[in-house]
């Protein structure tokens, strides 16, 4: 047999095989990554990572509810998904102390240093506590509303006229970020940035929390010794986070040393001023290890959690919450009309001023939030590492080595937990039957964490968003520019790609 022939013969069978292949594949059909030679199944995740959470969302309904996702030899990338209720239940509140943040988390979110979100046991419970006792005081409330409407009607709302008097698209969602931004300044380190004036400033720090979320992300799915090797070289995102945390020391250190100055030459302290500067010095003081650092420091690291809970996660929400609410015009409807007959407030009235305990009322616009939390949680997922070998729930072992992803978005989406209307935006789903609010078991709604991290900021993250989102719906109409081409970024904070273009309408 001649070359020819032989190659003729090849090239046969291998159509043969192919098509044989081909076929089954077609009728198994499968979300599941293919397995390759050495790559093993991160070219699936790399092919998907522009629509990560849907992806994520696919393989993990069509596998139950868990999957193992199996990383390229030698880096140490095997990852355990799950989003089994009964697992989240598990890790997050039954073993909780099997579950712990764990160096592993530390070495990713390393940025952070030994604030809240990154310390474990007694540091973490120091912090818990602390930060409890300022959230709970009724001078922290008075202070949070005072805050909150001084920047709506000094900011927010000067921005808003003078997009509706010029007829111009708007970034909704830079404007709520900005927003979150200076309420989360001026409440922590009692200073406005003032980022939303009306030429909308540029903002280093908001470019720098955009790449250090990148960064983060892009160290979950990369080999620790590439992005250790970046971060040596000073290359890639390694470099933009590096420039990042420079951008945010550059910004907390001199509020710190402003805040404390002005504190030493004070005889007397104002209602406004018993603030958290105090708090986490006494905290400092208290913990006697000197594993912290410097005072400056870890007043940062405390600081710098802080700001990044309260500020891209409420920012997120509300600019989901309008998004949504461009493909439901029923809602809205409802919702102005709650609260106009809530707040006692006319359709042709300027709505100025509601406390708190006046935004209790609003139940429908709670479960409008809710349900866009449950659609669009604002933290995406998240990381954990078992300390000792473990049998979950759902039957699985997991060890030490073992990296899970806990990915909120999916459970949102899960038919087992919200039937069949479980992509549809439905508020009524958060209303009980005697009119009230809904609870929902924080294992089955995630949004705010759940177990003993359940998010502290919970309750003055609803306060600021009903605020700003009756403040919004009921003074203005807010307009779309293409409803249809909303997607989510693939980032751990859940944010919309390219940002959520709008045409603000005054309406009173």
């Amino acid at each position: 047999m001649d070359f020819l022939e032989c190659s003729l013969l090849f090239l046969l069978i291998f159509c043969f095989t192919y098509s044989i292949w081909f076929i089954i594949y077609r009728r198994t059909k499968t979300s599941a990554p293919t397995n390759w030679p050495i790559l093993r199944e991160l070219p699936a995740v790399i092919g998907n990572i522009h629509r990560g959470h849907a992806y994520m969302t696919e393989v993990l309904i069509e596998y139950g509810g868990t999957y193992e996702f199996k990383g390229p030899i030698f880096t140490n990338m095997d990852m355990f998904f799950t989003c089994d209720p009964a697992n989240i239940h598990y890790i997050f509140s039954k073993n909780f102390s099997n579950y712990p943040k764990g160096p592993e988390f530390r070495k990713i979110f390393d940025i952070l240093g030994n604030g809240i979100f990154n310390v474990d046991h007694e540091l973490w419970e120091l912090h818990r506590k602390t930060t409890m006792s300022i959230m709970s005081h009724a001078k922290f409330q008075i202070l949070l509303e005072r805050t909150l409407w001084d920047i709506i009607e000094k900011g927010l709302k000067p921005i808003l006229d003078a997009f509706a008097k010029q007829g111009k698209t708007l970034d909704l969602q830079d404007v709520l970020q900005r927003f979150t931004f200076d309420s989360i300044t001026k409440l922590l380190l009692d200073h406005d940035p003032r980022s939303l004036s009306i030429d909308l400033p540029y903002l280093p720090y908001e470019k720098a929390f955009g790449d250090a979320l990148d960064a983060l992300l892009h160290r979950h799915i990369t080999p620790k010794c590439l992005w250790k090797l970046q971060q040596w070289l000073r290359i890639g995102k390694e470099k933009k986070l590096m420039q990042a945390c420079e951008v945010f020391d550059q910004f907390i250190y001199p509020c710190i040393a402003r805040k404390q100055e002005e504190l030493m030459h004070k005889t007397t302290i104002k209602d406004e001023e018993f603030a958290f500067l105090n708090a986490y010095i006494k905290m400092y003081n208290q913990w006697n290890d000197d594993d912290l650092g410097t005072l400056q420091t870890f007043l940062r690291d405390t600081f710098l959690n802080l700001m990044l809970a309260g500020k891209d996660t409420t920012s997120a929400a509300l600019t989901w919450f309008f998004a949504l609410l461009a493909k439901n015009p029923l809602v809205e409807k409802k919702i102005r009309e709650e609260i106009q007959q809530q707040l006692h407030v006319k359709e042709d009235e300027n709505l100025k001023f509601f406390t708190k305990e006046e935004s209790r009322k609003l139940i429908y616009l709670h479960g409008a939030l809710c349900e866009t939390l449950r659609l669009f949680p604002s933290v995406s997922l998240e990381h954990k590492v078992p300390l000792d070998h473990d049998i979950l729930p759902s039957g699985h072992r997991v060890s030490p080595k073992t990296r899970m992803i806990l990915p909120f978005y999916v459970m949102g989406r899960m038919e087992t937990l919200w039937g069949k209307d479980c992509l549809e935006f439905k508020p009524e789903r958060w209303i009980s039957e005697r009119g009230g609010i809904k609870h929902e078991p924080s294992f089955k709604f995630p949004a705010f964490n759940a177990g003993p991290r359940t998010c502290l900021g919970k309750e003055m993250a609803f306060v600021q968003m009903k605020i700003v989102a009756a403040t919004i719906i009921h003074n203005y109409n807010i307009q779309v520019v293409e409803p249809e081409n909303v997607y989510p970024t693939t980032s751990i904070i859940m944010q919309v790609k390219n940002g959520l273009m709008v045409k603000v309408v005054k309406k009173v």
